[in-house]
Protein backbone atom coordinates (compact mmCIF):
# COMPACT_ATOMS: atom_id res chain seq x y z
CA UNK A 1 0.00 0.00 0.00
CA UNK A 2 1.74 3.44 -1.06
CA UNK A 3 1.52 6.20 1.42
CA UNK A 4 -0.22 9.44 -0.14
CA UNK A 5 1.87 12.50 -0.28
CA UNK A 6 1.46 15.28 2.26
CA UNK A 7 1.95 18.46 1.99
CA UNK A 8 4.97 20.55 3.46
CA UNK A 9 4.85 21.33 7.06
CA UNK A 10 6.23 24.62 7.98
CA UNK A 11 7.97 23.12 11.02
CA UNK A 12 9.86 20.36 9.04
CA UNK A 13 12.11 23.39 7.82
CA UNK A 14 12.23 25.28 10.86
CA UNK A 15 15.74 27.08 11.48
CA UNK A 16 17.65 26.88 15.01
CA UNK A 17 16.29 30.33 16.32
CA UNK A 18 12.26 28.66 16.08
CA UNK A 19 13.70 25.60 17.75
CA UNK A 20 15.68 27.72 20.67
CA UNK A 21 11.96 29.77 20.76
CA UNK A 22 10.45 26.54 20.92
CA UNK A 23 12.42 24.92 23.68
CA UNK A 24 11.90 28.34 25.70
CA UNK A 25 8.26 28.36 25.05
CA UNK A 26 7.87 25.03 26.51
CA UNK A 27 10.20 25.33 29.28
CA UNK A 28 8.12 28.16 29.85
CA UNK A 29 4.89 25.89 30.44
CA UNK A 30 6.64 22.99 31.70
CA UNK A 31 7.51 25.66 34.77
CA UNK A 32 4.09 27.32 34.50
CA UNK A 33 2.44 23.65 35.00
CA UNK A 34 4.57 22.43 38.16
CA UNK A 35 3.32 25.49 39.75
CA UNK A 36 0.11 25.70 39.05
CA UNK A 37 -0.62 21.83 39.42
CA UNK A 38 -2.90 21.08 42.56
CA UNK A 39 -1.26 19.12 45.59
CA UNK A 40 -3.63 16.44 44.57
CA UNK A 41 -2.90 15.74 41.17
CA UNK A 42 -0.51 12.96 41.95
CA UNK A 43 -1.68 9.75 41.54
CA UNK A 44 -2.66 8.11 45.33
CA UNK A 45 -3.76 4.79 46.89
CA UNK A 46 -7.14 4.47 48.65
CA UNK A 47 -7.18 5.29 51.98
CA UNK A 48 -7.30 0.94 53.22
CA UNK A 49 -3.98 0.86 51.64
CA UNK A 50 -1.93 3.65 52.42
CA UNK A 51 -3.23 2.34 56.46
CA UNK A 52 -1.47 -1.23 56.16
CA UNK A 53 0.27 -1.94 59.66
CA UNK A 54 2.32 -4.31 60.80
CA UNK A 55 2.23 -7.08 63.04
CA UNK A 56 2.31 -4.41 65.93
CA UNK A 57 -0.39 -2.61 64.98
CA UNK A 58 1.48 0.59 64.01
CA UNK A 59 1.18 2.02 60.36
CA UNK A 60 4.17 1.38 57.98
CA UNK A 61 4.85 4.64 55.92
CA UNK A 62 5.11 4.03 51.99
CA UNK A 63 8.29 4.30 50.37
CA UNK A 64 8.81 7.83 49.48
CA UNK A 65 10.40 7.94 45.95
CA UNK A 66 12.47 11.37 46.74
CA UNK A 67 15.24 8.95 49.23
CA UNK A 68 15.13 6.45 46.10
CA UNK A 69 18.02 5.76 43.87
CA UNK A 70 16.98 5.15 40.30
CA UNK A 71 18.63 3.23 37.78
CA UNK A 72 19.27 5.97 35.37
CA UNK A 73 21.75 7.64 33.49
CA UNK A 74 21.44 10.91 33.75
CA UNK A 75 24.53 12.70 33.75
CA UNK A 76 24.57 16.24 35.85
CA UNK A 77 21.03 16.70 35.05
CA UNK A 78 20.17 14.15 37.77
CA UNK A 79 16.51 12.44 38.21
CA UNK A 80 12.75 13.63 38.87
CA UNK A 81 9.94 11.95 39.81
CA UNK A 82 7.39 12.81 38.08
CA UNK A 83 4.53 10.71 39.75
CA UNK A 84 3.51 8.17 42.55
CA UNK A 85 1.13 5.95 43.84
CA UNK A 86 1.39 4.26 46.86
CA UNK A 87 -0.42 0.43 47.91
CA UNK A 88 0.14 -2.91 48.82
CA UNK A 89 1.16 -4.71 45.94
CA UNK A 90 2.44 -8.13 47.29
CA UNK A 91 -0.05 -8.81 50.06
CA UNK A 92 2.52 -8.65 52.72
CA UNK A 93 0.83 -5.77 54.80
CA UNK A 94 3.83 -3.07 53.54
CA UNK A 95 3.12 -0.65 51.25
CA UNK A 96 5.27 -0.54 48.08
CA UNK A 97 5.57 2.75 46.27
CA UNK A 98 5.55 2.87 42.37
CA UNK A 99 7.23 5.76 40.81
CA UNK A 100 7.35 7.45 37.39
CA UNK A 101 11.15 8.58 37.25
CA UNK A 102 12.48 10.09 34.09
CA UNK A 103 15.84 12.88 34.29
CA UNK A 104 15.39 16.10 34.97
CA UNK A 105 15.93 17.82 31.05
CA UNK A 106 14.62 20.64 31.78
CA UNK A 107 12.44 20.81 28.57
CA UNK A 108 11.49 17.82 26.31
CA UNK A 109 10.19 14.67 26.39
CA UNK A 110 12.47 12.18 28.53
CA UNK A 111 11.53 8.92 28.36
CA UNK A 112 10.02 7.53 31.87
CA UNK A 113 11.15 4.60 34.19
CA UNK A 114 8.17 3.04 36.20
CA UNK A 115 9.81 1.31 39.08
CA UNK A 116 8.48 -0.32 42.01
CA UNK A 117 10.02 0.64 45.51
CA UNK A 118 10.23 -1.25 48.78
CA UNK A 119 11.80 -0.49 52.53
CA UNK A 120 13.19 -3.03 54.51
CA UNK A 121 13.76 -2.32 58.87
CA UNK A 122 13.92 1.42 57.96
CA UNK A 123 16.66 1.48 55.21
CA UNK A 124 16.23 3.76 52.65
CA UNK A 125 13.69 2.96 49.80
CA UNK A 126 15.15 0.51 46.76
CA UNK A 127 13.97 -0.58 43.13
CA UNK A 128 12.65 -3.63 43.27
CA UNK A 129 11.29 -3.75 39.78
CA UNK A 130 11.23 -1.88 36.88
CA UNK A 131 7.89 -1.90 35.16
CA UNK A 132 8.79 0.41 32.19
CA UNK A 133 12.06 0.49 30.98
CA UNK A 134 13.42 4.29 30.09
CA UNK A 135 14.71 2.42 26.76
CA UNK A 136 11.44 1.61 25.98
CA UNK A 137 11.23 5.27 24.97
CA UNK A 138 8.03 5.64 26.71
CA UNK A 139 6.37 8.60 28.65
CA UNK A 140 3.68 8.03 31.34
CA UNK A 141 0.39 10.14 31.44
CA UNK A 142 -1.22 8.58 34.41
CA UNK A 143 -0.32 6.26 36.84
CA UNK A 144 -2.72 4.57 39.66
CA UNK A 145 -2.70 1.99 42.54
CA UNK A 146 -5.59 0.36 43.27
CA UNK A 147 -6.63 -3.43 44.92
CA UNK A 148 -2.91 -4.56 44.86
CA UNK A 149 -2.45 -3.39 40.81
CA UNK A 150 -0.80 -0.98 39.17
CA UNK A 151 -2.48 1.26 36.20
CA UNK A 152 -0.73 3.14 33.63
CA UNK A 153 -1.06 4.75 30.71
CA UNK A 154 1.57 4.62 28.48
CA UNK A 155 2.29 7.23 25.58
CA UNK A 156 4.84 6.52 22.53
CA UNK A 157 5.85 6.51 19.10
CA UNK A 158 5.18 4.53 16.01
CA UNK A 159 8.37 5.40 14.31
CA UNK A 160 11.78 7.18 15.10
CA UNK A 161 10.79 9.71 12.74
CA UNK A 162 7.49 11.25 14.98
CA UNK A 163 9.07 14.20 17.10
CA UNK A 164 9.82 13.72 20.81
CA UNK A 165 7.05 16.63 21.68
CA UNK A 166 4.25 14.73 19.92
CA UNK A 167 4.06 10.92 20.78
CA UNK A 168 1.49 9.21 18.67
CA UNK A 169 0.42 6.26 20.16
CA UNK A 170 -1.45 5.31 23.75
CA UNK A 171 -1.38 1.91 25.68
CA UNK A 172 -3.43 1.42 28.67
CA UNK A 173 -1.61 -1.27 30.76
CA UNK A 174 -1.56 -3.00 34.41
CA UNK A 175 0.43 -4.66 36.47
CA UNK A 176 -0.07 -7.54 39.18
CA UNK A 177 1.71 -9.38 41.38
CA UNK A 178 1.80 -13.03 40.93
CA UNK A 179 4.22 -15.79 42.69
CA UNK A 180 7.36 -13.96 42.40
CA UNK A 181 6.71 -10.99 39.57
CA UNK A 182 4.85 -8.59 38.19
CA UNK A 183 2.59 -9.84 35.48
CA UNK A 184 1.72 -7.21 32.92
CA UNK A 185 -1.45 -7.07 30.56
CA UNK A 186 -1.82 -4.53 27.76
CA UNK A 187 -4.40 -3.19 25.51
CA UNK A 188 -4.13 -2.16 22.50
CA UNK A 189 -1.91 0.57 21.34
CA UNK A 190 -4.26 3.27 20.04
CA UNK A 191 -3.29 5.78 17.90
CA UNK A 192 -3.76 9.53 18.59
CA UNK A 193 -6.06 11.50 16.44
Amino acid sequence: MQTPALPDLAHTAAKPVHWLATAAAMAGVVALAGLLQPRTATATATAPEQRTTTRGGAPVPAPDPADARFPLECGAVGTTVARHATGDLDGDGRPETVAVAHCDAGSGTPPAGVYVLTRTNGAAPRVVATLVDPADRTTVKELDVRDGAVSATLLGYSSPDIPRCCPDQEEQVSWRWQGNAFVRSAGDLARSA
